[in-house]
């Protein structure tokens, strides 16, 4: 057995391992990443799915990655480039009749379904926004937490609720009262307050399902929603875009930032367990029997992954271990990559055109979404699922053979414990469902990678194929992530720290857990926050 010591030991090589590693070498620390798999990323990586395809495996676009880990990293020096969909979404409609949306065009595309409606967008984009710009601020800063003992340990948290209630205090009644309905409404009565037409309706509810497991008159689903509009490409918020070479390209560039500022990346090295002392982590070991000592260890893995397999029980306090292994989980994803011998045609608005490359989501209303959820819950999957298809080649001619392309096909909802034998007939179902609006599609399907939600688990984690490791609910959200008390990246074992997706604020490739969790680890460590790790 070999012993190894390092300043910091992180597990997983997930983008926030990457960026939590970058932060903690940059300020000095030896640092030193475990990865299971061949290939650092994570959900977050690009790889061959059928000969001479790549694509995203898992996660398939950009706009949440923070610009502040893009700029601190130096990302683009390193070999990332963004490009923006030409068109946001393009929603094709069983009439025959399309909805796009993008930049200039979407108003005009809202009147030919609602005129009123579309009167009615340009104050709805900007209330959204208001309550955004709040929540934005605190993506980099740790939420108020809740702590036992004095006034010492209480104050600094006590200041952070003041600054954060000083932020609401800016918004006029009207933009308090939106706060409130975007935490505590379906995002199902939020949009029925303010738009007539299901087609309008759909295009901003879509985002109130994408990785949550629920209909969008489920209660919370409108915090959802709002996660998804946090984002920028290139210094324009709320746009979507394209990492060229796939999300692995984000990934790789991290990589390259970390091998820069001298962090160690070890892949093929499954963690067996954390190493505890005197009830403190120590380190860890791998499966290969490596002891890797530190003193702070980081966990990048899912928090019911981390405390359920890796941490021993007798270290950690019993409440919290209940509620841990309470935390809801479960996102509902199918993922699909498709190889195809020629681009999709689409009856609604055929041939090419920039619309092929934007978000194509087949979902024409609340009520369709809202259906889909309940007859998943009944019967493992919806007869008519809801289907969001990007084709990356249209923007990047790398992911395929000339005169070919890929897609990516994310699918909600199906049950986070769909069994592997019905994985072929949900895929079969997807590729119908893209068929009925695009004649031609399935026999252009030369290949194909699905990956349903075990095998979304088995291969990167993901617990229930959760996209976000663990529900964004209001019980799992800001001062409550994961656990009310924990909202710091502290979990309750001395010396062990998150920063995957289960911390605050959440999922979606931001980096932002990654960040904040190095601050947090820096601060314990007498490096205060370190240069370049400053979220205030």
């Amino acid at each position: 057995m070999t012993a190894t010591r390092t300043d910091v030991v992180i597990l997983g090589g997930g983008h926030n391992g990457l960026v939590c590693a970058f932060y903690l070498a940059r300020a000095g620390l030896k640092v030193t990443v475990l990865e299971r798999r061949h290939v650092v990323g994570g959900a977050a990586v690009t790889e061959e799915f059928h000969p001479g395809f790549r694509n995203s495996t898992a996660s398939y676009t950009v706009s949440l990655l923070n610009p502040k880990i893009i700029a601190d990293m130096e990302l683009a020096r390193h070999g990332l480039t963004l490009v923006e969909r030409k068109v946001s979404n393009f929603l094709p409609l069983d009439d025959g009749r399309f909805l796009l949306a993008g930049e200039g065009r979407t108003r005009a595309e809202v009147a030919k379904f609602s005129a009123r409606d579309a009167e009615r967008l340009r104050e709805y984009e900007r209330r959204l926004e208001a309550v955004a710009a709040i929540l934005r601020d605190w993506v980099l800063r740790a939420p108020p937490n809740v702590v036992e003992g004095g006034w010492t340990a209480m104050l600094p948290e006590l200041l952070k609720g003041a600054s954060l209630g000083r932020r609401a205090a800016g918004l006029d009644v009207t933009g308090r009262r939106d706060l409130l309905d975007l935490f505590a409404k379906s995002a199902g009565d939020w949009l029925d307050g303010w738009f007539e037409s299901d087609p309008v309706k759909a295009l901003f509810g879509f985002d109130s399902v994408v990785g949550n497991y629920a209909s969008p008159y489920t209660p919370g689903s409108a915090y959802v929603l709002l996660h998804h509009v946090f984002g920028e490409v290139n210094g324009r918020k709320g746009v979507w875009g394209h990492a060229l070479g796939g999300m692995g390209a984000i990934t790789q560039a991290m990589a390259k930032a970390c091998a820069e500022q001298g962090a160690e990346v070890r892949l093929e090295a499954p963690v067996a367990e954390v190493l505890t002392d005197k009830g403190r982590a120590v380190g860890a070991v791998t499966e290969a029997g490596e002891v890797v000592r530190a003193r702070a260890v980081v966990s990048n893995l899912h928090p019911r992954l981390l405390f359920e397999r890796f941490v021993d029980d007798a270290v950690v306090p019993a409440d919290f271990r209940e509620r841990i292994g309470n935390y809801q989980s479960g996102s509902g994803t199918f993922r699909m990559n498709v190889a195809l011998s020629e681009r999709p045609s689409f009856t609604a608005l055929p041939g090419a055109g920039d619309h092929l490359t934007a978000g194509i989501i087949i979902a024409p209303s609340l009520a369709y979404m809202d259906r889909a959820h309940a007859e998943a819950r009944l019967s493992g999957w919806s007869s008519r699922p809801i289907v969001e298809m990007l084709i990356p080649s249209t923007l990047d001619d790398s992911l395929a053979p000339p005169g070919r392309h890929v897609a990516s096909l994310f699918c909600q909802h199906v049950s986070p414990d769909l069994a592997d034998e019905h994985r072929d007939t949900v895929a079969d179902l997807m590729i119908e469902t893209v068929e009925a609006h695009a004649p031609g599609f399935k026999a252009s399907v030369l290949g194909r990678l699905a990956l349903g939600p075990r095998d979304l688990e088995r291969r990167f984690g993901l617990v229930g194929g959760d996209i976000f490791h663990g529900r964004l609910t209001l019980d799992q959200l800001f001062s409550a992530r994961p656990v009310l008390g924990h909202a710091d990246c502290r979990m309750p074992v001395p010396g062990l720290y998150l920063c995957g997706s289960g911390a605050h604020p959440g999922g979606g490739v931001t980096g932002a857990p990654g960040h904040n969790a190095a601050r947090a680890v820096l601060r314990d460590l007498g490096r205060g926050e370190g240069r370049g790790a400053r979220g205030e």
